[in-house]
């Protein structure tokens, strides 16, 4: 036996524009209503012709301040004017039955005498004086009612659409998300990140279970600032901090303060937490907050935002003022933490700071694991190779390899995603891709190939440098030629290494020169990275001879000195010295490391040109086996292509 559906059918919500709908078919309805017994129209000339001068009409009505003339039939002589119709079977039953516009009341009195005089017979004629309440009225609001009616939508437009209506622009425009929303990230599916996960777990713990943590005394933080790279994963947490915490959730965007109107961005903080501290226990989460809280009164006349610095200020005042906010938890989250107002950043606003940095060797397996799960893989596929090739990459990083892989498989018409599809993908998002369709000539080519050999040499041969694990003189993107190499994850740079990295850098050019006895402009790129890393030798890491343990790096961004530098001028010229010196030695040494291996390094020239791609086996057969050499096995894939001499930020203390 069927069961019956008892499932109602759903109303259609109420919809406000069905207002304007049916005030538009009722003011149609009247308007066809009223047309039937509408009195026909007339020309005067006809009027004077087929009808003033003819029997039948009952009267005449002149309304004096339209200057029209409206006619009314005898009941017994319609039928004898029915040509006059326009439509003849729709005759009205009742007078009215034309109506003339009339060019003067003169002209109509000497008609109307003249026709009396020939006829001797009187025509009846009533004068009036007519207004339309509802025509007048009608003639005032209607201006004020379009403009207001064009208020009503720019206002709406400009508030963020959606109909926030026009007293809705101060109104906060989070999106709030409880625990019936459909959130479904959690703290599982956020890879790596362990030490952020276990702060931001403590939070949701903290809702969760308050009892536990103030017994003791202690007290809920008041708010949780996630800094970090691009890409690390900071809004990942905070939606998951969302799916677990099952308390309203507040999500907005820094810039969704910023309006153009005086006023609406301190209005939407204070609107923003008041609805925060209605639903208590909650958590409010800014994203990108550096829109709003760069530091007060930098650059004081040239550049400050007063509106800005308003809405920073209710902010201010509402994440730790005179009132309170027990129940409420700020969440912010900045790439630029360095720019921030220190006001903002003090314990009491913002008590924890959480750092999300880029993923180790072994979060970017975890961060793998996640992003392969949807891939349609090879049986024999071994991924870990892919955390090994992918050093400094982000968790957004990982997340577009993955999505480049299946794409390059289903290009190639694969029904599985390889190995090979992983390391192309790699290969085109550091590299771009390849052009082997672009011009060049075979001196170019050759000069190249020249270059390209002068890198992998001397990063061969010196320890300190990046083992380099191919070369390739197909061009790339805007580069001619390009190198990958496989840097090691360490947290402490050596001046050995930084120098043994310029060296590297410099022996393209010095490649160039030795063998060709020129110089192009092929190492722009090498010598603006060089001379980056120099200036950092020298001024922030204190490793110059006539300059040490000085250091003028802002790690705060913060710094005071906004329209001088923080040394004199005698100071910046030893700068200038010693780091040109530093090039100029590294310089030296590469031309002197390949003076010394000239003939290897021209057989790897000429492999080049033969196969244009060369890896690590092909250095270790003509070099042999390099020092310090990691195994074999970890070396001989293609990693991420890194820049030759890129120096990790400035370290901060205890490093």
């Amino acid at each position: 036996m069927a069961q019956k559906d008892n499932k109602t059918p759903k109303m259609p919500k109420f919809n406000p524009y069905w207002i304007y709908g049916i005030v538009a078919v009722a003011l149609i309805f009247i308007s066809t209503m009223g047309s039937s017994s509408a009195p026909q129209s007339l020309a005067y000339g006809t009027f004077e012709k087929k009808l003033l001068g003819r029997d039948g009409i009952a009267k005449i009505v002149i309304i004096r301040n339209e200057l029209k003339a409206e006619v009314t039939l005898n009941v017994d002589s319609v039928d004898n004017y029915r040509e006059l119709f326009a439509n003849e079977q729709n005759v009205p039953t009742s007078g009215p039955h034309f109506i003339v516009d009339i060019p003067s009341i003169d002209s109509f009195e000497a008609s109307r005498k003249a026709v009396e005089e020939a006829r001797h017979k009187e025509i009846v004629v009533y004068y009036e004086q007519r207004t339309s309440f509802f025509g007048d009225i009608l003639s005032v609001i209607w201006p004020i009612l379009l403009m207001v009616i064009l208020y009503v939508v720019l206002f709406r437009r400009m508030a963020g659409g959606g109909g926030a209506g026009i007293f809705s622009v101060g109104k906060s425009q989070a999106k709030m998300v409880d625990k019936d929303s459909n959130v479904n990230v959690t703290f599982k599916d956020v890879a790596g990140l362990s030490g952020a996960k276990e702060e931001l777990e403590e939070i949701v713990e903290f809702l969760r279970h308050p009892e536990k943590y103030t017994e003791l005394g202690g007290k809920i933080p008041k708010g949780a600032l996630l800094v970090g790279p691009p890409g690390t994963g900071k809004t990942l947490l905070a939606k998951a901090v969302a799916g677990e915490a099952n308390v309203p959730f507040f999500s907005m965007s820094g810039s969704d303060f910023v309006e153009m109107f005086v006023g609406v961005g301190a209005s939407r903080v204070r609107d923003l937490f008041k609805k925060a501290k209605d639903k208590a226990p909650s958590i409010i989460f800014i994203d990108e907050i550096d829109a709003i809280g760069r530091a007060r009164g930098r650059n004081g006349g040239f550049s400050s935002n007063e509106e800005r610095e308003n809405t920073l200020n209710q902010l201010l005042t509402e994440m730790d003022g005179f009132g309170t906010n027990s129940g409420v938890i700020i969440l912010a989250a900045t790439n630029r933490a360095d720019i921030l107002d220190r006001a903002l950043m003090r314990a009491g606003r913002f008590d924890r700071q959480i750092s999300v940095e880029l993923p180790d060797i072994h979060e970017r397996d975890a961060i793998f694991e996640v992003h392969l799960r949807p891939l349609k893989l090879a049986t024999d596929f071994d991924r870990s190779f892919l955390a090994k090739q992918t050093p400094g990459f982000s968790g957004a990083d990982i997340a577009n390899v993955c999505n480049e892989a299946a794409l390059t498989a289903a290009r190639k018409g694969k029904k599985e995603v390889d190995k090979q599809d992983f390391l192309d993908a790699i290969d085109r998002i550091v590299g771009g891709l390849e052009k082997k369709n672009k011009i060049i000539t075979p001196e170019e080519r050759r000069a190249i190939a020249i270059h390209e050999a002068g890198h992998a040499t001397i990063s061969w041969l010196l320890e300190g440098a990046h083992p380099l694990v191919k070369v390739t003189i197909v061009p790339r993107g805007k580069a001619l030629g390009a190198a990958w190499y496989l840097p090691e994850e360490r947290q402490l740079v050596t001046k050995e290494q930084i120098l043994d990295e310029m060296c590297s850098t410099l022996g393209g050019r010095a490649a160039e020169e030795n063998v060709l006895g020129r110089i192009s402009t092929g190492a722009l790129n090498d010598l603006e990275k060089v001379t980056r890393s120099a200036y950092a030798l020298v001024s922030y890491y204190g490793m110059s001879d006539k300059i040490p343990n000085i250091s003028y790096y802002d790690s705060t961004g913060q710094s005071d000195y906004a329209f001088s530098k923080p040394y004199s001028e005698t100071r910046a010229t030893v700068i200038d010295s010693e780091a040109s010196k530093i090039v100029e030695t590294q310089y030296a040494r590469a031309k002197s490391i390949l003076s010394e291996n000239a003939e290897k390094h021209m057989q790897l020239a000429n492999l080049l040109l033969e196969r244009e791609v060369i890896f690590s086996d092909d250095l270790e057969h003509i070099f042999g086996p390099r020092k310090g050499a990691k195994p074999a096995e970890e070396a001989s894939e293609k990693p991420k292509e890194e820049p030759k001499a890129e120096l990790p930020e400035a370290p901060t203390d205890g490093e």
